[in-house]
Formats: C-alpha cells, sequence, structure tokens
C-alpha cells in the first residue's frame, strides 16, 4: 500500500511540475482566478466519466456520518487549494518559475506541524533536519553570488513580492494537504468523489473572482481543455497518493514537482540563475524526503 502510495505521488510530482511550466509559458496573460476557473471546468468535465465509472455511490459518507470534522477538512482543502494556487499564478506571473517553485513547495514544512500537533504524529530528529534543509532551500534560491553578505537572501525574501506569494501559497498548500489527508483517510472519503468535490468546490469559490476579472478565452479552449485534462489526472493521482500513505510522506514526494519546474524553467525558458535554483530545488526536495523518513 505505502509503495503504490508513494507512486501515485511520483507520478502526481511529474503532472504538476510540467503544469508549473506550461502555466508560466502558455497562461501567463490570463487573470488567476480566469485561468482557474476555466481549467477546474475541464478538469471537471474530464473526470466525470472517471467518476462514473468507478464511484460506488453507497460507500461515499452522508453529512452526519463526516461529522464536523470531515466536512470541515473537505470545506478546508477545498478553500485553501483555491487561495494557494491564485497565490502561486500572482506569483510567478510576478517571478521566474525556476525561482518560485523551490520556495512554494516546502509546503510539507508546514505539513508537519499540523499531524504533530492535530493528528498526534511525532518528529523525529531526522525530520527535524530536514524541516531545517528545507528551509534552506529557500536561503538558497534567494541568494546572488556578488551581491551582498550572507544576510542579503533573507533581505530579498522578505522584500520580493513573488516570495511573499509563493511562501503564503505555500502555507496554503500546506493546510490543503492536511485537509485532504483527514478526509480521505480518517473521514474516508472515496477519491473519486473527493476529487469532484475539489474540482467542482475549487470552481464555484473563484467564480465570482473570475466574473469580476473576465477576458474572453474562446481562442484558447483547446489549449485550456488539454490542461484540464492534466490537471483531471493530477488530481486523481495525488489524492490517491494521499488517501494511501500520510500527508507527511506523500506531501514531500508530490513537491519534488519543484524539481521538474526548475529545470523545465532553466532549460526551456532560459531564466537565471538556473544553477543556484536547481541547488535550491534539490535542497527543497531532500529537505522534504528527510521529512518522510
Amino acid at each position: 500500500m505505502v509503495v503504490h502510495g508513494i507512486g501515485y505521488a511520483i507520478v502526481a510530482a511529474l503532472i504538476w511540475g510540467s503544469e508549473l511550466y506550461i502555466l508560466k509559458r502558455r497562461f501567463a496573460d490570463l487573470p488567476a482566478a480566469v485561468l482557474t476557473v476555466c481549467i477546474n471546468a475541464a478538469a471537471l468535465l474530464w473526470y466525470l466519466p472517471v467518476a462514473v465509472v468507478t464511484l460506488d455511490v453507497a460507500a461515499v459518507p452522508t453529512v452526519p456520518e463526516l461529522g464536523v470534522v470531515g466536512v470541515g477538512a473537505i470545506l478546508t482543502a477545498i478553500g485553501a487549494t483555491a487561495m494557494a494556487f491564485v497565490l502561486f499564478l500572482f506569483a510567478i506571473a510576478e517571478g521566474e518559475v525556476s525561482y518560485i517553485a523551490p520556495i512554494n513547495k516546502i509546503a510539507p514544512v508546514f505539513v508537519v506541524p499540523l499531524e504533530v500537533v492535530l493528528l498526534a504524529e511525532r518528529l523525529s530528529p531526522v525530520q527535524l533536519l530536514g524541516v531545517v534543509v528545507a528551509t534552506l532551500a529557500v536561503y538558497v534560491a534567494n541568494y546572488r553570488p556578488g551581491t551582498g553578505g550572507l544576510a542579503s537572501p533573507f533581505r530579498r525574501a522578505a522584500v520580493s513580492r513573488p516570495a511573499q506569494l509563493a511562501l503564503v501559497s505555500a502555507v496554503g498548500f500546506a493546510a490543503a494537504d492536511f485537509s485532504r489527508r483527514v478526509a480521505l483517510q480518517e473521514a474516508a472519503v472515496p477519491t473519486p468523489a473527493f476529487v469532484l468535490l475539489m474540482l467542482a468546490g475549487v470552481l464555484v469559490v473563484l467564480v465570482p473572482m473570475a466574473y469580476r476579472t473576465w477576458r474572453p478565452v474562446q481562442n484558447r479552449l483547446p489549449e485550456l481543455v488539454a490542461l484540464g485534462a492534466l490537471v483531471a489526472v493530477g488530481e486523481h493521482t495525488t489524492s490517491m497518493a494521499f488517501s494511501l500513505v500520510p500527508a507527511s510522506v506523500a506531501s514531500p514526494v508530490v513537491n519534488t514537482q519543484a524539481i521538474v519546474a526548475v529545470v523545465l524553467g532553466g532549460v526551456l525558458l532560459g531564466e537565471r540563475y538556473f544553477r543556484i535554483r536547481l541547488v535550491a530545488a534539490v535542497l527543497a526536495v531532500v529537505g522534504v524526503a528527510l521529512i518522510a523518513v
């Protein structure tokens, strides 16, 4: 079961890392809420046939069966995902994807404390080391040779709007990951049902914001539909991973997407400081891997 869960998480990492590159390369001109609504609508249409075939309706818990914790976990996952993804889109609109990815993908650093406090998980010394290493990734991502002393990366991160957005987004993704684990494991929501709720929920949450910033997308529909298919597969594989292993294990593996995004951004988009950001991404991955031990 654990091996299968990690396998799903690896596939999800490849999918989400590729999506980061596609978002920056093809859709940076669209408002964040508009883009998210269009993607989720397409993903929902792609996923509906899968849910019809695979979902056992009798296995879906009722609201009383879910209780306050289950309902709260679902709503938190939806709201946190919507907020985090929009903030992430704002971040990559203002900054380079190879800079944003290592910072944003330290979300597991925030997942672990949630599991420790709320689910009585225990942190080993190795996991604490992982938190330190993952945090070091933010420092390295902001390092520039010959531009100041050792404190300059801290100052850069503190004043950089893309970095600030990426960090707040990481907190949102952490809350979403933790809530996803609770909904799928503790509340026993079937994966197809949860994916449908996530896709539809994020869509509903962001429709008002998308309405205020709407731009015509008719000429982009084929691209949006294709990206929606990628997101549908990504949501399913991510949810399968979180249904099989703890969030503190699944989240670090899924967030290895940082390396995929940095490589694609550096090689295909020619972004600056590629080597430094690749080191930052590797540190982020090593850190979250230690957390998962």
